[in-house]
């Protein structure tokens, strides 16, 4: 797919495919999605008393940017009744087989398997009282069916800036594809 982009001038300039990936991995850069990263980075460290990154910047877009690009998967869903995930970074993305506008139009429960679910339901209620949860594990799944194992996460609450609860988070780094 090729398109054009106009500038101030109503100059219409080519865009190529890689153009196109290049522009659509910057929408970090958007007011929604810098906003819910400043709620995930300092809530993690609220609960947790760690941090999400080393030697991170206090600028905004630039903590949006090294969340998005992090080395570990980053999820998060509101506070729907059947919650909705409102956040997954480029790892995240990957992992679960999926474009931004996919994962943020899919109930986070479809990341694990039906007969998961109560566990997963568990482990979230848990963590709604405690305020977060380590050592979390568990068989998720992807888009396309590829099984996971998930170990070593973090869940937490995600407070908005007036210190409500405005959904959950979730964070790991260690996870083994299944047969």
């Amino acid at each position: 797919m090729e398109g054009v982009i106009g500038n101030e001038c109503n100059y219409q300039l080519p865009i190529t495919n890689y153009q196109l990936i290049i522009m659509e991995k910057l929408f970090w850069q958007q007011e929604p999605v810098i906003r819910q990263s400043l709620r995930l980075w300092r809530s993690f460290q609220h609960w947790t008393g760690k941090t999400l990154l080393e030697n991170s910047s206090d600028r905004a877009e630039e903590i949006a940017r090294q969340l998005f690009l992090a080395p570990f998967v980053l999820v998060s869903h509101g506070t729907e009744p059947d919650p909705i995930f409102n956040y997954g970074n480029q790892k995240a993305l990957d992992l679960w087989e999926l474009t931004w506008e996919e994962l943020t139009q899919m109930p986070s429960r479809y990341t694990a398997e039906p007969v998961a679910r109560e566990e997963r339901d568990r482990i979230l209620t848990q963590t709604k009282i405690q305020g977060f949860v380590n050592n979390y594990r568990g068989v998720r799944i992807s888009s396309k069916g590829q099984r996971f194992w998930i170990e070593n996460g973090t869940l937490w609450n995600i407070l908005d800036e007036q210190n409500q609860i405005c959904g959950q988070a979730a964070f790991f780094s260690t996870y083994t594809p299944l047969a």
